[in-house]
């Protein structure tokens, strides 16, 4: 057996060359020397160099910095300019699409702000409620989808919005009615936005609606929900620790568009509000974490309105757990390393005439090679949990990482009735498509931080205490009140 990689593939990965970490260097000295021992991947050793170096500080706000085109000599009608086309949704989710094309573009230009501290304006998208076109939309939308078809435009959703612009003063401008297209990615130019938004707004002017705005983004149609969450695992299996803010037990890390939280407990809804047996769950968190704007009660009133997603793990913790995956790598990587070498000096150590020392040698020489072994083999499992959740679960795919919407979320309010306690709650639906494979109810995943010693230790400071508390053996037991039909 020889070194498994060339000069070639180990530049590519920066691992050739000064700054490098001790660590990966030795353990591809070791790899050189006794590559029947140890075999570790190339990704094992770029964990291994990152752990070994600490990150450089990033400054949260130039990583934001967004790049604005002032250019202004393109006076095209359909043209959007690269401040308008990228900002204009500021705020009404976390991934807010691109502007493609607005009817009102020369009517209604976009303000860019100026100064030395500009401010950009967030909006909040709406239904659309009491307004002519709420009485003719059944007769308009089905012509408006063959408008769009005769001009070979594919469009993937048609609806109606209006958009609340929240302004530096504090105040809310409403805007007016939207007809909002989406297209398929790549498929539609604002030169086709812009000859076949006339047909539209003509064909409401002849319904009797007036005053109203067709915008086009691109976006395909995406089933949110994405892969069910994760199991828990029993201690044993090596993804068992950095994979808990995947699973559905109580404390998953959650996030809105606004902020970042963790879920309490879980309840199920008996009943609704009509009498008739329910099988919803919810979810209980902090109004805080759910809502931002904390002083106003929100409860959600169903399909005319829109839904507030609450996603699982916010940026910031699912790059924690990314970066967590790596260092459990790393060290299995590092541990492997010292296995091996721990072994070729055990077996390179002169014969002791002690017969007992001996037999401890042969002893610790096949013990530490057995650990090599599972080392490696879980080394292999958690590279392998690192690529799944990378490919399912990141960032670009936030989407997927939908786990329900916020359902009510009264105001934060203190010495609730009288009791100098402080009212702060929210409640959000589950999606049972995401939650019903692996859901248990109301579980605690008791981590690997204390040994059942010290747990059990913790709950009998006395020793004569009454026995009640008995540490789990097996997997939790799903709460049959919690489960998802």
């Amino acid at each position: 057996m020889t070194f498994p990689f060339t000069d070639e593939e180990l530049d590519a990965a920066g691992l050739l060359g000064e700054g490098n970490s001790p660590f990966v260097l030795q353990a591809m000295k070791t790899m050189r020397e006794h590559p029947e021992l140890l075999s570790l991947s190339l990704f094992t050793l770029k964990c291994m160099n990152d752990s070994g170096h600490t990150p450089p500080t990033i400054n949260p706000a130039s990583s934001a910095t967004l790049s604005i085109n002032l250019d202004t000599t393109d006076v095209s009608p359909c043209i959007v300019s690269d401040w308008e086309r990228t900002t204009y949704y500021n705020g009404i989710s976390t991934e807010h699409p691109e502007l493609l094309y607005r009817s009102d573009l020369l009517e209604n230009p976009f303000p860019i702000p100026t100064g030395r501290h500009p401010h950009l304006p967030t909006k909040t998208v709406c239904g659309v409620f009491s307004t002519p076109l709420n009485t003719v939309w059944d007769i308009v939308a089905p012509q408006i989808c063959e408008l769009l078809k005769t001009r070979k435009i594919r469009y993937s959703v048609i609806k109606t919005a209006r958009f609340v612009t929240h302004c530096e003063d504090g105040k809310d401008t409403l805007g007016p009615v939207v007809i909002w297209i989406a297209t398929h990615p790549t498929t539609t130019t604002a030169q086709n936005a812009h000859d076949a938004s006339p047909d539209i707004l003509s064909l409401l002017r002849a319904h009797g609606v007036e005053d109203v705005v067709v915008e086009w983004y691109e976006g395909a149609v995406e089933r949110l929900s994405g892969p069910s969450l994760l199991r828990v695992a029993d201690i044993t299996n090596p993804t068992h620790y950095v994979r808990r803010h995947f699973t559905a037990a109580l404390g998953m890390p959650i996030a809105t568009a606004e902020r970042e939280g963790s879920v309490t407990l879980f309840f199920h809804e008996n009943k609704n509000k009509d009498g008739t047996p329910s099988t919803r769950v919810f979810g209980v968190s902090n109004c805080h974490v759910l809502r931002k704007n904390t002083s106003v009660k929100y409860e959600f009133k169903g399909t005319d309105e829109p839904p507030q997603y609450v996603q699982l793990a916010g940026r910031r913790r699912f790059s924690r757990g990314l970066a967590e995956i790596k260092t459990a790598i790393s060290r299995h990587g590092s541990d492997a390393n010292l296995l091996a070498t721990t072994i070729v000096e055990l077996q390179a150590m002169p014969k002791s005439e002690d017969p007992e020392q001996v037999e401890e040698n042969e002893v610790a020489i096949k013990s530490r090679r057995e650990n090599l072994i599972k080392v490696q083999k879980d080394m292999k499992i958690l590279e392998a949990f690192y690529k799944e959740i990378e490919n399912q679960w990141s960032d670009p795919d936030i989407p997927k990482r939908t786990i329900g919407h916020v359902h009510w979320a009264p105001e934060i309010s203190v010495d609730t009735q009288g009791h100098k306690y402080t009212k702060d709650i929210g409640t959000f639906e589950v999606d049972p498509v995401k939650f019903k494979a692996h859901f248990k109810g109301n579980v605690i995943d008791l981590g690997t931080k204390f040994t059942h010693h010290e747990l059990t230790a913790m709950f009998y400071p006395l020793s004569d205490s009454r026995t009640v508390f008995k540490y789990p053996t097996g997997p939790p037991v799903q709460d049959q009140q919690l489960s998802l039909a």
